[in-house]
């Protein structure tokens, strides 16, 4: 029983502030040499950031798409048995490769005749919908695809799509 009384009586042991300061002097370190990471460019392929300054301007320069627009004239569509809407406007633009601009616009009445023969066959209830769009944006740039050729026409953008 006296050492039970004799432990009470001493106070507790103070550790070392020796692991505390090499605790604070690693983060102290590690924050330093990440920031240097991050600031230098180190990280940028593993992050997939983009890089800054000439590095910027010489990757966007090369790495842009290029890309030309054939315009399409706009078209109108009577719609049959319309209650109250009697015509689709709608006008779009082609996107090409450059090499191709000239061949795409050579073949514009195809394309045309082939846009006006599948929005002609729609019917009015599904022009109706809203999501409808996206469907029939599909539908035609698969068609002119297949009437252009292969790798000549990358995207069909709807420019005007009004009911009246």
């Amino acid at each position: 029983m006296a050492d039970e009384a004799a432990s009470e009586d001493d106070p507790p042991k103070k550790g070392s502030k020796k692991p505390i300061l090499i605790g604070l002097v690693l983060a102290v370190a590690g924050g330093g040499g990440g920031f240097f990471a991050a600031q230098s460019g180190a990280l940028d392929s593993i992050t997939g950031a983009e890089p800054k300054g000439e590095q910027a301007a010489e990757a966007k320069s090369s790495a842009a798409p290029e890309i030309a627009f054939v315009a399409i004239d706009p078209l109108v569509i009577s719609l049959p048995g319309s209650g109250g809407r009697s015509h689709l406007r709608f006008a779009a633009q082609l996107e090409v490769p450059p090499a191709y601009v000239t061949e795409v616009e050579a073949i514009k009445p195809r394309v045309v005749d082939v846009l006006n023969s599948y929005l002609r066959a729609v019917e009015l209830a599904e022009l109706e919908d809203p999501a409808i769009l996206i469907r029939l944006r599909g539908q035609m740039l698969r068609r002119v695809q297949i009437v252009a050729g292969e790798g000549r026409v990358n995207d069909l953008l709807i420019m005007e799509f009004v009911l009246s």
